[in-house]
């Protein structure tokens, strides 16, 4: 007993010194202006359960790039749109490494991942150069047009059935489960899914990747006191390693499945799919292929980023319509001029519905589906705007700021799709008033076919059925509150009542 308070004393000491020591350091480096930190803790205690907003309110007062402590890490947030330009393009390539969450080490997923591996690495050059090539370029993305229309009809059909029997649809969980089928059929050629599943078993991959997605977010103390990561105080480490497990497992029977289907059919040409792609794939320098880890890794990311982001973009969206009728009337008066007498909405269509592409920039705005995008950190030591960021800084862009913040947006807090009408503003990188998905080497590779998907989900919906609340949600009111984990979705899942029209 006596050992063990005599270690923590020291322990203590140890971590106390080295804040000191860097609180005097940080003062003569002139970092950015920020809040005073407490000792081994720094700004953590003050973050609470929506960080974005916290760090958007202490911008507000101390600038739009800021320095704060983060546990012992020092983090630089930028919360304005320049602030943003000289992180994510002035500074592209001082800023482009990542800050490896703790998580992430389970088994090596960090040096595996197209998400966590550094810009300069050739395997991240490789994974990088295959997604945008052969599943993310647009002449990809027109070949699966046909199937992004097969699973939006089936979502369609299935809400009809639930129209009809009065059971209120479940926005977001059918968005999810119709993101990951679209995923499932492209990379496996099969459905891992299904969207009536009240009747039976839950499906283990659906349920796991939303485990997964929701235990990765949770705040890690490993994070922000790497000093004792190797004690995963939390047990987050251990828990993600079991999903990892299992989630790993039913990924590569899939690949072990298509190999021994592919040799079953010596001399035939089967149809390919996106993991043919990736089995076939050589590098031109030495003629290598990836290795197995590197493909359960990238096939989980591509799971894991292409659900929740299209599913909680189109649930906000139907969200934020529901509570203002007059944009839903009006977007539902455009769908019926560009549609006219057509059944379905068609991807076509999506370029004439101009109030749909507000709506959903709208949406990006306020409800931003990662309101930090990821983690970058300072590869060397760089002066912003008179400040230095020092080599190894945890740097978080907080989009979520940028779209609430009055000085780029009038009444920045309301929902309003026509301000899109006015101001030539888009989420493909170049402006950085909106940035969703990111900008520069960083930005999200998969942000084409994110876009297709929302805008073709949120369409349909909105073509085929009028929308209202349940009567119990109307008298109590929409639950708008959120919750931060991967992404940014509705703490109380969003169900509404749909009539065909």
């Amino acid at each position: 007993m006596e050992l063990l308070l005599f270690c923590t004393t020291v322990f203590i000491l140890i971590i106390s010194s080295l804040y000191l020591l860097g609180l005097l350091a940080g003062r003569r480096r002139k970092l950015p202006p920020g809040p005073c930190p407490l000792p081994l803790v720094g700004n953590l205690l003050s973050l609470g359960a929506l960080p974005h907003r916290t760090l958007a309110r202490l911008a507000e007062r101390h600038g739009p790039i800021m320095a704060i402590r983060l546990g012992t890490v020092t983090t630089i947030v930028a919360s304005s749109p320049d602030a943003a330009r000289d992180i994510l393009q002035r500074h592209d390539a001082a800023f482009s490494g990542r800050s490896i969450p703790d998580g992430t080490h389970v088994f090596a997923h960090n040096t595996h991942s197209m998400g966590w591996l550094p810009a300069s690495s050739p395997r991240w050059r490789a994974l990088r150069k295959v997604c945008s090539g052969e599943l993310f370029a647009p002449h990809r993305l027109d070949m699966h047009q046909s199937l992004r229309q097969e699973k939006v009809q089936q979502l369609v059909s299935h809400v009809t059935q639930l129209a009809r029997e009065g059971t209120p649809v479940r926005v977001g969980r059918l968005g999810f489960t119709t993101a990951l089928n679209l995923l499932s059929s492209t990379i496996f050629s099969t459905e891992l899914a299904v969207l009536d599943d009240r009747h039976v078993k839950p499906s283990d991959f659906k349920d796991m990747l939303a485990e997964l997605n929701m235990t990765v977010g949770l705040p890690n103390l490993s994070d922000f006191i790497p000093e004792v990561a190797w004690l995963d105080l939390q047990g987050l480490r251990r828990r993600i390693e079991g999903l990892f497990t299992r989630l790993h497992a039913m990924i590569a029977e899939r690949i072990e499945r298509q190999i021994r289907d592919h040799a079953a059919a010596a001399g035939e040409a089967p149809k390919k799919n996106f993991l043919d792609v990736l089995l076939e794939y050589r590098n031109t320098d030495d003629d290598r292929g990836f290795e197995r880890q590197t493909l359960l890794s990238l096939i989980s990311d591509l799971f894991s980023a292409g659900t929740d982001t299209s599913s909680a973009t189109v649930e906000w969206a139907m969200a934020e319509l529901l509570l203002n009728p007059s944009c839903m009337s009006r977007a539902r008066e455009e769908l019926d001029q560009v549609i006219g007498s057509k059944e379905h909405v068609e991807e076509s269509d999506i370029g004439q519905l101009k109030y749909l592409q507000a709506i959903v920039k709208e949406t990006f705005r306020l409800h931003p589906p990662a309101p930090f995008l990821l983690p970058h950190v300072a590869e060397r030591t760089t002066q912003v705007r008179g400040y230095t960021v020092p080599q190894g800084a945890r740097i978080l862009v907080n989009v979520w700021a940028i779209g609430h913040d009055g000085k780029v947006w009038s009444e920045p807090e309301k929902f309003m799709p026509e301000r899109f009408l006015e101001k030539e503003v888009d989420f493909k990188g170049r402006d950085f008033e909106l940035l969703p998905f990111g900008s520069g080497r960083r930005m999200c590779p998969g942000w084409m076919l994110a876009a297709r998907m929302v805008h073709l989900m949120l369409a349909s919906l909105l073509h085929r059925f009028e929308w209202r609340l349940p009567v119990h949600v109307e008298k109590k009111g929409l639950d708008m509150g959120e919750r931060l984990g991967v992404n940014l979705s509705m703490a109380t899942p969003l169900e509404a009542i749909a009539t065909p029209v």
